[in-house]
């Protein structure tokens, strides 16, 4: 279970990443739009999949 915890963290990390590249590339006159699209679906991903796990997680105390 530890391993979707770390993955989930990245989404976050790559979601802020790519936020930081659409502000320089907007800021510089650049085409932003692609990475504005990955910052979004980074971000969801990353409380798509915190739900997700959570959910797994009261699945499994529940089994117990």
């Amino acid at each position: 279970m530890k391993i979707y915890k770390f993955t989930l963290y990245l989404y976050l990390i790559f979601g802020l990443f790519f936020l930081y590249d659409t502000v320089t590339k907007f800021q510089s006159g650049g085409d932003y739009k692609i990475s504005l699209a990955f910052a979004a679906v980074a971000i969801f991903m990353f409380f798509f999949r915190k739900r997700h796990i959570k959910k797994i997680e009261e699945n499994q105390n529940n089994n117990q």
